[in-house]
């Protein structure tokens, strides 16, 4: 799986986490991310607190849409995503294509908007 067929999916509700082995291959397709724990993060930098809130209100749409929230922490000139799936592992919580899917969403939009 690539970064464009991530970009094409929709996130579905899903009880199916991911292997260890899809994961490293997901987060091929997503640069910049990386696994911590059972979910994936990643920090985008901004050149001040207007750009970074500029952002999150850009992919606030896109999180809705799909349906998948993201844990969100917004420092000054920062923001931290951090993504997983809280029905998978019978509810304990884990890493799901939903986070990719919402990984690849979001990096286009920050790519397009903020790089």
């Amino acid at each position: 799986m690539d970064n464009k067929q991530l970009l094409n999916l929709r996130c579905q509700h899903t009880e199916t986490g991911m292997t260890a082995d899809e994961i490293a291959t997901a987060l091929q397709a997503t640069p910049g991310w990386a696994q911590d724990g059972a979910r994936i993060a990643k920090t985008y930098q901004f050149k001040n607190y207007y750009e970074a809130l500029a952002f999150v209100n850009a992919i606030a749409y896109v999180i809705h849409a799909e349906d998948h929230h993201p844990e969100l922490v917004l420092p000054y000139n920062r923001v931290l995503l951090r993504f997983d799936t809280h029905t998978v592992n019978d509810g304990k919580g884990g890493i799901s294509l939903n986070d990719f899917i919402l990984a690849a969403k979001v990096d286009a939009i920050f790519e397009q908007s903020f790089a």
